[in-house]
């Protein structure tokens, strides 16, 4: 049975929420921002830890409050890297080498929702801010900060 904030992100992705290029922004991505203390007012600002924060929101789990993807590190706790269970916080370096490490708290990242395995070294996620949309998305194991359960 999958969690019930996976379900309500996946109706996210079958709605096709994504930017709007230019000086419009869309509501939707508004809405995610106001589960945060940041409250951002423009869908350029990066929007995966509003998209996670509202997710669960949604289906009644408290969640970290920040539109920080790394603030996700110290939320809930821990599970196994190599087994996660559907629907886990994942939390991952962004960008290229050179990225710090879980203990660096302040540095960029991107946070989404575990899917389920891709080709070997791969995690499949849906999430928020992918290529500008919700969307499901590979990443590869080597960005892997953590990976958290609510509590």
């Amino acid at each position: 049975m999958e969690p019930r904030w996976l379900a309500v992100a996946y109706q996210e992705l079958r709605l096709g929420v994504r930017e709007i290029p230019g000086p419009q922004h869309t509501g939707r991505i508004l809405e995610y921002h106001a589960a945060t203390t940041l409250k951002a007012t423009t869908d350029e600002v990066p929007w995966c830890a509003s998209f996670v924060g509202w997710c669960l929101r949604q289906a009644d789990v408290k969640p970290s409050g920040s539109a920080a993807a790394r603030s996700y590190l110290d939320w809930g706790v821990g599970v196994s890297v190599v087994n996660p269970p559907i629907g886990a916080v994942v939390v991952l370096k962004r960008g290229g080498a050179g990225q710090p490490g879980p203990e660096v708290r302040d540095a960029q990242g991107h946070v989404s929702f575990f899917w389920g395995h891709g080709e070997p070294g791969q995690l499949v996620c849906l999430g928020g801010n992918q290529g500008d949309k919700v969307s499901l998305a590979c990443y590869p194991v080597g960005r892997l900060l953590g990976i958290r359960w609510p509590t």
